[in-house]
């Protein structure tokens, strides 16, 4: 079987759905507040080469963990109705670009399961 980054469409796919993805971001009061002071073509990219990872394909991702990445940003109030949030506007985005539900299904059960990293717990 292929893997969920085959399946997405690959590289082009991931460009395009995170481009899609922050844009959702960062017009959404509910967690926008948190990119204020981050360079977000730095962000994209950061994020693009982690979700291949994550995805199956090539790892080329050398930022940090997920718990030290969003460390400082508990300590800003991040909390789970900001992580479904994130879930429900990368859901949305994948649904904008025809994935289907099983496989968007498949990306919020690997957001899931870093939940408790990213919330510091």
């Amino acid at each position: 079987m292929a893997s969920l980054y085959e399946r997405l469409g690959g590289d082009a796919a991931v460009d395009a759905a995170v481009d899609i993805f922050y844009r959702k971001v960062l017009s959404d009061d509910r967690v926008n507040g948190f990119f204020d002071d981050v360079d977000m073509e730095a962000q994209a990219a950061k994020q693009k080469s982690f979700l291949t990872m994550v995805f199956g394909g090539p790892n080329n991702y050398t930022g940090l963990d997920m718990r030290e990445g969003h460390k400082h940003l508990v300590e800003r109030g991040l909390n789970d109705s900001h992580v479904d949030t994130i879930i429900e506007l990368l859901g949305a985005t994948l649904k904008e670009l025809g994935v289907a539900d099983s496989e968007i299904e498949e990306v919020a059960a690997i957001a899931n399961s870093v939940r408790d990293d990213v919330l510091n717990r």
